[in-house]
């Protein structure tokens, strides 16, 4: 205990002066995790990185409390940090943000400038909740997908019958792809689905339009 006493002193910082920055990036920390999975974690691809957050904030801090006043040390850590290397790759561009998010309130809060690090989070819920209001009211996000791949004499049997049943039942339907492979024709459409919609009777019906040839169908996106 004497020896901490003495290491903190040597850094010109008390126990007090360590204990509340690295509490404070603990619970920064905590509130980045739970950001990440309220508009994230339903939807996430990454490699997750998340995992990491809760134990990277308080250690960030801890680095950057103890070199800040050491130049010999944070060329040190430079040095030993430049050997680490991180072969998961970055999958989805949110944990990006969401990183720069953590180290940046961790060294804010590190440097005692609190009052950044708490406008820091105020911008980012609110640029997140306006993301996700843009997501989930007037974005292609609520789009649906539908992938039809019948046989290519089946399709051209039914091919206006077929497009003049979505054109009823769907809206703002648009073609995205359509392709032909070993005698199959493979449509990709994307739609907005109507407030009636029903995907059972929708199905079905599409079902009994291209027999007696066998359709593989696939319905997802925003359909709930």
């Amino acid at each position: 205990m004497l020896l901490a006493q003495m290491k903190l002193q040597s850094l010109n910082l008390n126990l007090l002066d360590v204990c509340i920055p690295i509490g404070a990036s603990l619970l920064a920390s905590v509130i980045v995790y739970l950001m990440y999975h309220l508009f994230y974690g339903s939807r996430t691809i990454g490699a997750g990185v998340d995992r990491a957050f809760i134990l990277g904030g308080p250690a960030i801090t801890a680095l950057f409390l103890g070199i800040q006043s050491s130049i010999p040390l944070s060329l040190g850590l430079l040095g030993a940090l430049s050997f680490v290397r991180f072969r998961t790759p970055v999958k989805d561009s949110a944990e990006i943000g969401f990183l720069l998010l953590l180290i940046a309130s961790s060294i804010g809060i590190a440097t005692g400038t609190y009052a950044i690090v708490i406008i820091l989070f105020l911008a980012a819920l609110i640029a997140l909740t306006i993301q996700y209001l843009i997501r989930n009211r007037f974005s292609l996000r609520r789009f649906a997908d539908l992938v039809i791949s019948l046989e290519s004499d089946a399709y051209s049997r039914v091919e206006d019958q077929l497009h003049r049943f979505m054109d009823e039942k769907l809206d703002n339907l648009s073609m995205k792809t359509m392709s032909m492979m070993d005698g199959r024709v493979s449509l990709h459409y994307q739609f907005r689905k109507k407030a009636d919609f029903n995907r059972t009777e929708f199905l079905r019906s599409l079902n009994s339009i291209t027999q007696p040839a066998m359709a593989e169908i696939f319905l997802g996106g925003a359909l709930a």
